[in-house]
């Protein structure tokens, strides 16, 4: 899967966490869980503003979401996501949200002009993270899946 860049003083924030440091690798698992990510077969190693994720998840996806649900919280720079997918499928891209984007906006950039509809595509792709689609923020980091 490979490293992702993170706006490191934006996102949750997460006790023992600051924007100098991630928070620990115990409370990074809560996170995961409040979003109801099965992260039972992953392992978090956390080393100042890096973290790194190992083990296996059950999707191509659901690796992706643990890797950005860790990396959208304050104080984690970049997320090492060498999470195994026992299904397989294409990866996706990681957009940074900018101010003034829409995911309207986001898909057309994404998918191309004309697509903008497709936006749900990527409001699904990063759900429970996304609770609503006018819901973003500048800094914070999107799956954006190919389109079928």
């Amino acid at each position: 899967m490979g490293l992702i860049n993170f706006v490191k003083n934006v996102g949750a924030s997460i006790f023992g966490g600051s924007e100098a440091k991630a928070a620990p690798a115990d409370e990074l698992k809560k996170e995961l869980d409040k979003h109801g990510l099965d992260a039972s077969g992953v392992k978090i190693e956390v080393d100042g503003d890096k973290v790194k994720v190992s083990g296996t998840a059950a999707s191509t996806e659901q690796a992706e979401k643990i890797a950005i649900a860790l990396g959208n919280t304050k104080g984690v720079q970049t997320v090492q996501n060498d999470i195994k997918p026992v299904t397989a499928a294409p990866e996706s891209k990681f957009y940074t949200v900018k101010s003034g984007d829409t995911l309207w906006a986001i898909a057309e950039a994404q998918y191309g002009k004309g697509h903008g509809a497709k936006y749900d595509v990527i409001f699904q792709a990063n759900r429970p993270m996304l609770t609503h689609p006018d819901k973003i923020y500048p800094g914070q980091v999107l799956r954006i899946p190919p389109l079928s």
